[in-house]
């Protein structure tokens, strides 16, 4: 069997399975009340938590920002590709996060792996919750490293891991992007300075939303450079545009321009979307009522769950809201039935969590509003029963 046709059978299998995933097309600029597929939809999947991804002030930085320094970068950041647009944005981000210097990339994904990359080399041991994302995982795989991953959340067993494998570096999410659960990060950091293992922190789902001025989980832990060398973090959610970030010290910026493959071999981030960032990181910085907001939409769901005592709905005090229901076939019965009611949710299946923990992802945004809670939650439970009996 030839590549292609191992990869013929691997899509068939996928479908048979009922994993196959295909796009829908958003027809309008507004992540919550919008047209996709021809259908009008509340959407509940975006992670434009604080509402900014259609902002006017974002689309008028972003106009001012590419008549200014042009729409692409033109080149590595090495090369030609770095512009005050970044220098601003850099600063920015390492002036909310707390930290001395901040390096820029596309997307999450490829500021892990250079992150992971340049630290990490071939044989050592590398130490994750089990539930990080993906990108995390990648990381340490793509570097050759020996892969260790603790229970999730679980400081016991991460002790006892670190004192077993003693590895040169300990990762985890500061939010987990599918049960919007936080990391106890004191306790982690605390752990890892004591057996000399660097902690990378990405705060993807806490940037921006988590702190008083959305300075994030690691900042609000009161936990800085030393306790946690490297964070990493992302722009295209609660910030409403696209990019991320690494954020440490000096040396460690400096080394990583240096070694990190993904930054040195990459065209540079948009300067048109660095200086709208740097429109986004103000608004948000400033504007404390987005996540004010949030917080009290986010109360109100819980409240809102209390009619609908049989959903299992994980802890969290975050914008992820995460309904396990387990069963594959049921969770898209479920997200189907209530996008023909007009409500858009989030079906996260396998591979993306473990087999038997389906769920909705139900995510909240500051452009919610509270009878945006109440469609949401009569419509689930209208059709919560109806799939549970195979009806939907």
């Amino acid at each position: 069997m030839n590549a292609r046709q191992r990869l013929a059978l691997r899509l068939e299998t996928h479908r048979a399975d009922r994993r196959e995933r295909l796009h829908r097309t958003r027809r309008a600029s507004s992540q919550t009340r919008t047209r996709v597929d021809d259908h009008d939809v509340l959407a509940f999947c975006s992670n434009d938590y604080l509402g900014l991804s259609d902002d006017p002030r974002l689309a008028t930085a972003l106009h001012e920002g590419a008549r200014r320094y042009g729409t692409g970068s033109g080149g590595a950041h090495l090369i030609s590709g770095h512009s005050e647009a970044h220098d601003a944005l850099e600063e920015a981000i390492a002036a909310l996060s707390g930290r001395p210097r901040t390096l820029l990339f596309s997307s999450g994904y490829q500021a892990n792996l250079a992150a992971i990359s340049a630290v990490v080399q071939k044989g050592d041991h590398v130490l994750q919750d089990r539930l990080n994302h993906a990108s995390l995982l990648d990381g340490a795989v793509l570097a050759g490293a020996r892969l260790t991953r603790y229970q999730h959340n679980d400081i016991a067993h991460l002790a006892h891991c670190l004192t077993r494998d003693h590895p040169v570096m300990t990762i985890c999410d500061g939010v987990f992007s599918m049960e919007g659960d936080q990391a106890p990060l004191s306790q982690i950091a605390r752990a890892c300075h004591e057996h000399d293992s660097l902690l990378m922190v990405d705060d993807a789902h806490g940037f921006g939303v988590v702190g008083a001025q959305g300075q994030g989980c690691v900042a609000t832990a009161g936990l800085g450079t030393e306790d946690v060398p490297l964070l990493t973090g992302t722009l295209g959610k609660a910030f409403g545009t696209q990019g991320a970030f690494i954020s440490g010290d000096d040396d460690l910026i400096n080394a990583l321009t240096q070694f990190a493959r993904p930054y040195l071999f990459t065209t540079g981030l948009s300067p048109a979307l660095a200086w709208a960032s740097v429109a986004a990181i103000a608004i948000a910085r400033d504007e404390g009522w987005r996540r004010s907001h949030l917080n009290a939409l986010i109360a109100y769901f819980h409240a809102r769950m209390a009619s609908l005592p049989e959903a299992s709905l994980l802890p969290s005090t975050t914008p992820i809201q995460s309904i396990v229901v387990g069963d594959e076939t049921r969770v898209m019965a479920l997200a189907d039935a209530l996008f023909e009611r007009g409500i858009m949710v989030g079906a996260i299946r396998p591979p993306t969590v473990a087999p038997g923990s389906a769920r909705l992802r139900i995510t909240l945004s500051a452009a919610h509003t509270m009878d945006d809670i109440d469609q949401l939650m009569d419509h689930l439970a209208v059709v919560w029963p109806m799939t549970m009996a195979g009806t939907a």
